[in-house]
């Protein structure tokens, strides 16, 4: 009996000293493992598809059997020892008799796949993430916390390396999986024209001959009898005239300044705001729709289809981190354009459209901004108009010539800003018509107050909200 006990000491000790050998040295294909079946009970055993669990019972059996041995293979080493061979996946069962005949026990047999080198690689490139690996039948089941859904994905792409099309995820997105959008357009729109120009008239006889004529604008509007009557002729369109006339013997002469300049300057800033689930595509239009007849050529008639306008945004948001997002985005600004109008045949009149417009792919932080589009156009024309060798001639020969030039100028920006916003109790939310209170009769009619006054919150995120002016931010809280 001592020998007996002596020789499985010995046995245990061997296996547990060839541990670290076998951790040091490359696996082989089928790894072994002891354990000890005890009369009476009705243990299960788990081995690993393609490999092999060795089996020691601490009483001498004569038979062995196993329910299918399309599961698993079994060989008896010894009297006391089993080699099983796991080959499919599926539950059997494994039976010990004595040489009496008598039932030792039974063993149930799982074969599931060998997940421990997927762990293992699991764990090597998504350190840190609480995922769980477990076998079912053939497949992989996949379960837990990931930080993102890049992650997940990268997981389920690993799982696929060991199961094809037998991986169940059971996984779940783990932090704030909600972006907000802000996209804020700027544009500048500046433009400078000036034009001078002069106009010379002369009317009289010169050695009895009569001289009437003139240059510019006084050519084209009886020469000098109007100019020297005192009124401007009517096709000038500047904004200052300077009219001088005078005699020279029996010649009268006038000479006519025209100069205009004009300046102008155009601001144009939108700013629409939007909320996104991660991977979920939304749209914005604060806008409207203009109506454009298309011709049917199978009926012989016209419809009207409705063309969008004003601002648009399109994005898809996804947080591919703990706080890195990843934006696809198409945002546009467009107005309808009557100078550009199309006059069709039939007396229809199509307005055109000015529209700006970029789509891009950005990754950004929570709370950074990209300046994702800019646009600087500079126009300039530059016209001079004279009499041919009079116009040349020094100082007299501006008498003889126009010059006007334009410039325009116009400058875009768009700038996107990506926050992860989590949603709040609404008694925390305020809004610009809050503090608004339609007025009374008293109000309206007798004092024409269009509103009844204020009502401002003086409690809570409320209240600090409605501190801020209306072009504060409301409805969202931001991480």
């Amino acid at each position: 009996m001592k020998i007996d006990r002596f020789l499985k000491a010995a046995l245990v000790g061997l296996s547990l000293s060839a541990m670290p050998l076998a951790m040091s040295t490359p696996a082989p294909a089928h790894a072994d493992t002891v354990r000890i079946v005890k009369k009476g009970t009705n243990a299960t055993l788990n081995v690993p598809m393609n490999r092999a669990v060795v089996v020691e019972s601490d009483i001498p059996f004569a038979e062995l059997s196993i329910a299918n041995p399309g599961i698993a293979d079994i060989s008896s080493l010894s009297d006391r020892t089993i080699y099983v061979l796991g080959k499919s996946p599926g539950l059997t069962t494994l039976t010990l008799l004595d040489a009496s005949g008598q039932l030792i026990t039974n063993v149930d047999v799982r074969v599931a796949a060998d997940v421990s080198e997927f762990k293992e690689r699991l764990r090597q490139i998504l350190p840190g993430e609480q995922i769980e690996v477990r076998t079912a039948n053939d497949g992989i089941v996949l379960s837990g916390v990931v930080s993102s859904t890049q992650r997940l994905q990268r997981a389920l792409d690993l799982a696929e390396r060991y199961a094809p099309e037998r991986v169940s995820n059971l996984m779940s997105v783990g932090g704030v999986q909600q972006v907000m959008m802000k996209v804020r357009f700027a544009e500048m729109q500046r433009n400078v024209s000036k034009s001078l120009s002069s106009s010379l008239a002369l009317n009289g006889t010169i050695d009895s001959t009569g001289i009437n004529g003139g240059t510019g604008t006084t050519a084209t509007s009886g020469g000098i009898a109007g100019s020297l009557g005192g009124t401007v002729p009517a096709g000038n369109q500047n904004a200052g005239a300077v009219l001088f006339g005078f005699n020279a013997g029996s010649v009268q002469v006038g000479l006519l300044l025209e100069a205009l300049e004009q300046k102008g300057v155009v601001r144009f800033l939108a700013e629409p705001n939007l909320v996104a689930l991660s991977g979920q595509e939304a749209r914005f239009l604060a806008g409207g729709e203009y109506p454009i007849p298309v011709a049917q050529t199978s009926s012989n008639s016209i419809s009207v289809e409705f063309k969008p306008f004003g601002v648009e945004l399109i994005f898809v948001p996804r947080v591919v981190g703990q706080d890195v997002i990843n934006l696809e985005l198409n945002a546009s600004v467009s107005a309808i354009d009557p100078t550009n109008s199309v006059i069709l045949g039939n007396g229809i009149e199509i307005s055109a459209f000015t529209r700006r417009e970029t789509s891009t792919t950005v990754e950004l932080r929570d709370g950074e901004s990209f300046a994702i589009a800019g646009l600087l156009t500079d126009d300039f024309t530059d016209n001079t108009s004279q009499l041919p060798w009079l116009g040349d001639v020094p100082v007299l020969g501006a008498l003889f010539r126009s010059a006007d030039y334009q410039r325009n100028q116009t400058e875009l920006v768009i700038i996107v800003t990506a926050h992860l916003v989590t949603p709040t109790q609404g008694e925390a939310l305020a809004l610009p018509t809050d503090r608004i209170r339609p007025p009374t009769e008293k109000d309206l009619f007798l004092f024409g107050r269009t509103s009844e006054g204020t009502r401002t919150p003086k409690k809570g995120a409320a209240g600090e909200v409605a501190k801020q002016d209306f072009g504060g931010s409301y409805g969202y809280v931001l991480d």
